[in-house]
């Protein structure tokens, strides 16, 4: 096995950001509001204050969905940057 190119680096930070997306757009409702703001789930809910709380759990995993979704993102984009690497 060889490094990764540039090429192949890029594609794999590419995968990442397109699977946070999708990870964070499939999020799970929370009870009576619907999808939390993406600054509940980027702390984890870390900003959320008195009633707000019951949300807690549901932020956390709508944070995993998001880097869940990363992850599975560039792992695929890794694949796919180092198969679509140029043979000479």
């Amino acid at each position: 096995m060889g490094e990764m190119s540039k090429q192949a680096w890029i594609i794999t930070f590419v995968g990442l950001i397109i699977g946070a997306f999708i990870g964070y757009f499939y999020r799970p409702p929370a009870l009576f509001i619907g999808q939390l703001p993406f600054d509940v789930v980027i702390t984890r809910g870390g900003n959320l204050k008195g009633l707000e709380q019951i949300y807690l759990e549901t932020a956390k995993i709508s944070f995993n969905y998001l880097i869940i979704g990363g992850v599975a993102g560039a792992i695929l984009g890794a694949i796919i940057g180092i198969k679509s690497k140029k043979h000479y």
